[in-house]
């Protein structure tokens, strides 16, 4: 937004008081995230924007009641996608909770659809009542590690400027390539270096990491330490400290935050299931968290607000100060925050966690096409030639996107490897959905608990390929033949028995429906996982995670296990 002279003339006469504000609120406790310091006055608001806090005369006054005003919420690091909503259902979901802003990493629809993904979501954005920033992907493909559905090169990322929402260029997660100057990497990186460059460079230390810095990333989401966070805190890099749906930091990392290096540190969502939207709130949540582990109330929103707005060069936001957006909401406790009143630009949004505006209206433009070009599966496809040495299993943990090598002894059934569900061990399967008559690679995992039929998700990050695992092969292949005919989203089922879809028909990744019919068509397809044996919170999101080459130790892409250690492909047998 930018002021032309009138604007301004009319902001300045109502914020010397010279022309009423358009509303005063009245008995307000605002959160002053400059202070530090909760200040106990009226908030006037003009023409959309903060008059600033004091006594005015309003075309409209409203008595707060003592309740405490922040600024609106923004998340610096999420990715929409795994919300399993499309842009307007996201936005009705996050609004409620104080929501204000977002910085969207369009990775998961780009590696599905490639330009014509970030172009969809650039125009899904078009008007809605939340301000969507994106940060262009980097990694597209992620890794040479798997087969993705487009290939953007720097080239390809300079055709999607000017946009005034575009910030610049999203986590770099190719770390090795960084620090040993791959020429595409750098490509990207010469291109950006005058814009934000955030990063993903999990346990990078010493010199590595010193490469990796030097080449102009300023941030990382993926610490799971206090150290590590320290150290990429004293080498130049804002650390976002993470909870989400699956990676859950918080408790590990909080304790860092100090008088001295706050202003570096912001507090993200990176992923956020629709269960979790309606159940527990967006960015609320995450500060709500922050305070329960100790963080001073405003210093946690603080680290949603400002610190955020300014390491993303955001102007007018992240603060209630003159002539910042009227964007806030209301609260009648500090601690926890529970917004009650949501406000954008000056005119109240929602109330009492529902929109008071009808999203109806709001952009949804035509869906791409979406690639789903999986082969007919038989059971020879599955099998797994029994070898000699040890098994390598992927162990999966709750609450981490990491995951373990694990070494066990096969359990052999006529010459071939198979599901041990007595010892948690499941075979798993991942489909290439990009191109034609690629035979699935083939895996084992343990941790999700399973005992009965299959699962199976076309949200499978980075590149999207349909990922299953089953107690059985002929479970395995019904639950994949069911995503294949809804052209892809998640399932779970059995071989001639009980199936549950969730339909995602935006690239695999996203459905139309809103977050309630969502969160609800998600709750059954988990509490059928969970009837059949699955320990997991959400099984289906720890899925999601385990075709990832980029975050340790252990993973499946469609072109076979992964080390992540070594960055290459390994035999299923270690001898």
């Amino acid at each position: 937004m930018k002021l032309d002279s009138t604007r301004l003339t009319a902001l300045l006469e109502a914020v010397r008081g010279s022309r009423p504000a358009d509303l005063f609120l009245k008995n307000c406790r605002i959160v002053n995230v400059f202070s530090g310091r909760i200040e106990e006055a009226g908030l006037a608001v003009f023409d959309g924007l903060v008059a600033g806090p004091g006594d005015y005369e309003a075309r409209q006054t409203v008595d707060a009641g003592g309740m405490y005003v922040c600024p609106a919420f923004i998340d610096g690091h999420v990715h929409i996608e795994s919300s399993l909503l499309g842009p307007a259902e996201f936005c009705a979901a996050v609004l409620p909770w104080g929501t204000g802003a977002v910085v969207a990493d369009p990775h998961e629809i780009a590696n599905v659809l490639g330009l014509a993904g970030i172009r969809f979501f650039l125009e899904c954005v078009r008007g809605l009542p939340l301000d969507v920033f994106f940060n262009v992907p980097s990694c597209v493909p992620a890794s040479p590690l798997e087969t993705s559905g487009a290939v953007l090169r720097a080239a390809d990322l300079e055709s999607l400027f000017p946009h005034e929402n575009l910030l610049g260029l999203a986590e770099v997660m190719n770390f090795p390539g960084v620090v040993m100057g791959d020429p595409q990497v750098a490509d990207k990186l010469l291109l950006f270096q005058e814009r934000i460059i955030d990063g993903h460079c999990p346990g990078l230390s010493g010199r590595d990491l010193n490469a990796y810095a030097a080449a102009g990333i300023r941030s990382d989401h993926e610490c799971t330490s206090r150290a590590e966070a320290e150290e990429k805190l004293a080498r130049g890099m804002a650390v976002m400290m993470r909870e989400g749906s699956q990676s859950k930091d918080l408790a590990a990392l909080v304790g860092l935050v100090d008088d001295r290096n706050w202003p570096h540190c912001m507090l993200v969502s990176d992923d956020v299931h629709p269960d979790d939207l309606i159940g527990r709130g967006h960015m609320n949540a995450v500060v709500n968290r922050a305070m329960e582990l100790g963080l001073d109330p405003v210093r946690a929103i603080t680290l949603a607000t400002w610190t955020t707005a300014n390491y993303f060069r955001l102007p007018r936001r992240g603060a209630l100060a003159p002539g910042f957006f009227a964007d806030f909401s209301l609260s009648p406790t500090l601690n926890p925050w529970n917004p009650v009143h949501v406000f954008r630009r000056g005119v109240e949004i929602a109330r009492d966690g529902k929109l008071l505006v009808d999203p109806s209206g709001w952009p949804r433009p035509k869906i791409p096409a979406n690639p789903m070009n999986i082969p007919d599966i038989g059971p020879e496809d599955l099998r797994v030639p029994a070898e000699s040495g040890r098994l390598r299993v992927i162990g999966v943990r709750e609450g981490t996107l990491l995951t373990e090598k694990i070494l066990v002894a096969p359990k052999i059934a006529g010459g071939y490897a198979v599901a041990d569900p007595e010892r948690d061990i499941l075979k798993a399967a991942v489909f290439n959905r990009y191109v034609s008559g690629r035979a699935p690679s083939l895996g084992f995992v343990r941790g999700i608990g399973l005992k009965k039929g299959a699962i199976a998700t076309s949200v499978a990050h980075d590149s999207h390929n349909v990922v299953a695992i089953g107690v059985s092969d002929a479970d395995i292949i019904a639950v994949v033949c069911e995503l294949k005919k809804t052209g892809g989203g998640m399932a779970v089922g059995a071989a001639g028995g009980e199936m549950e879809i969730l339909p995602l028909p935006i690239a695999g990744l996203m459905s139309e429906k809103t977050a309630p019919e969502v969160a609800e068509r998600l709750a059954r397809l988990k509490a059928l996982a969970g009837a059949w044996g699955a320990g997991l919170s959400n099984p289906f999101m720890a899925l999601s995670f385990l075709a990832l080459p980029v975050i340790p130790e252990l993973k499946i892409t469609d072109l076979g296990l992964v080390e992540v250690s070594s960055f290459s492909h390994v035999p299923l047998f270690e001898r």
